[in-house]
């Protein structure tokens, strides 16, 4: 084979296949370690050996995997919904004070790309101005439920996590709870507590990993959530104080 030739496809899966040869090697050997029943589920032997449980493993690793993305969607939602984002202070009193001199052709070209949410919500109420009043405020309260909607969908998938984590720790502990029976009835009834330990460990930690994820997912969200309302009902309120000075005008 010359060396500008590509590699055959075995000699590019070695590596991984030797990786996973070693696996259960290192897992019987690491059996006795406290660290190793949260990453790798064992599975005890009739003649004492060890081996790994792939499908008990695989649910822990699916969980340590969805673990990691939480932590990185948790820390975007919060970056993504500051306060000062969605009702930037300075900005918006700057608007406000454009609007209240009568600079409502300047404040609506402004508004277009400053001020976050509230910019937002007064750009729609300033367009609607040609209708009158009533259509600005409509058009503001518009504005402020699509930007609240938007917002609280970009972090619903954290919602998602909190809900379906403690499930597949629980399919994980039905999981566990089976291997651990059928350890009992494959010995008749007086199965070592040893050869149940990896059933029983396999239902505990993923319960353990489930709990780990729903627990911070759901409570972000609600802060989030809870920060999204407040900044849009505030946006919203002080867009329609903007807005009072064309109360009793027509269209």
């Amino acid at each position: 084979m010359t060396p500008d030739a590509p590699f055959p496809r075995r000699s590019r899966l070695a590596p991984l296949a030797a990786a996973l040869a070693l696996l259960p090697a290192a897992a019987a050997s690491a059996e006795g370690s406290f660290a190793t029943a949260f990453f790798i589920s064992l599975e005890r032997l009739p003649d004492g050996s060890a081996r790994v449980d792939w499908i008990g493993s695989a649910m822990i690793w699916v969980l340590i995997a969805m673990s990691v993305a939480s932590v990185a969607l948790i820390w975007i939602a919060f970056a993504g919904n500051r306060p000062d984002d969605m009702l930037p202070r300075a900005e918006a009193e700057a608007l406000r004070r454009a609007v209240a001199e009568g600079r409502t052709a300047e404040a609506a070209e402004a508004s277009r790309t400053r001020g976050g949410d509230f910019g937002r919500m007064l750009h729609a109420a300033l367009a609607a101005a040609p209708a009158g009043h009533d259509a600005m405020v409509r058009a503001a309260e518009a504005t402020a439920d699509e930007v609240v909607v938007q917002r609280l969908r970009r972090i619903e998938i954290l919602n998602v996590f909190g809900q379906v984590a403690p499930m597949i720790g629980l399919f994980g502990t039905v999981y566990g709870m089976i291997v651990a029976f059928f350890t009992i009835a494959r010995m008749g009834g007086a199965a070592d507590p040893v050869a149940l330990a990896g059933g029983i460990g396999t239902a505990l930690v993923t319960t353990f990993w489930g709990l780990l994820i729903a627990i911070p997912a759901l409570s972000a969200f609600a802060i989030v959530r809870n920060r999204i309302d407040a900044a849009g009902a505030e946006a919203a309120r002080q867009v329609e104080q903007s807005l009072a000075r064309f109360r009793g005008q027509g269209g």
